[in-house]
């Protein structure tokens, strides 16, 4: 699903965003619930949502439930790492970032390259923010292997920026 979010485009740089597990679903522009499962038992609600400051993440597979931030926060004191690798009560979670500087043909045709990805994929939420068609948050679900993975992109044009996270959250036995 692809939107136009109507807001002003608040995270105006990629060094800006924030990480943070565990929060509290925050005010969204644009929100798409995703039921996914593997065919083999697993079955989780994911909600993908698009917030003014980029997205969340939440996860419900039952017993337990997962909630990934990653956006510009006010007062927040983690930056957005690298990778990290923590147990949540019954899921293993991984996380990995990372920051690409590309040249504005290059930085274009990579928008576009996404935005197609993500628009009309039925377990993708993107949003375009007003002014420039290539500032905007993507995320794409899916179940794999007893877990579920999602991918994010977040697009900083007049930075020449894209910065992409992986996530991975296993059900423990």
């Amino acid at each position: 699903m692809l939107t136009t979010l109507h807001t002003t485009y608040t995270d105006t740089r990629a060094g800006d965003l924030a990480w943070c597990l565990g929060r509290e679903p925050l005010p969204a522009l644009a929100v798409l619930d995703v039921e996914i499962g593997d065919g083999q038992g697993l079955r989780a609600q994911v909600e993908l949502r698009l917030l003014g400051a980029s997205h969340q993440v939440i996860v419900d597979a039952g017993r337990d439930g997962c909630s990934e931030t990653v956006a510009c926060l006010p007062g927040s004191q983690a930056p957005l790492p690298f990778g990290v690798a923590r147990r949540l009560g019954g899921f293993d979670y991984e996380f990995a970032a990372r920051i690409e500087t590309l040249s504005e043909g290059s930085f274009a045709g990579r928008a576009q390259e996404l935005l197609a990805l993500v628009a009309d994929h039925p377990q993708g939420l993107a949003g375009t923010f007003p002014g420039d068609p290539h500032a905007f948050t993507a995320l794409l679900v899916q179940c794999v292997d007893g877990g579920v993975r999602w991918r994010t992109w977040h697009a900083y044009p007049q930075e020449g920026r894209l910065v992409a996270t992986r996530t991975r959250v296993s059900v423990l036995p």
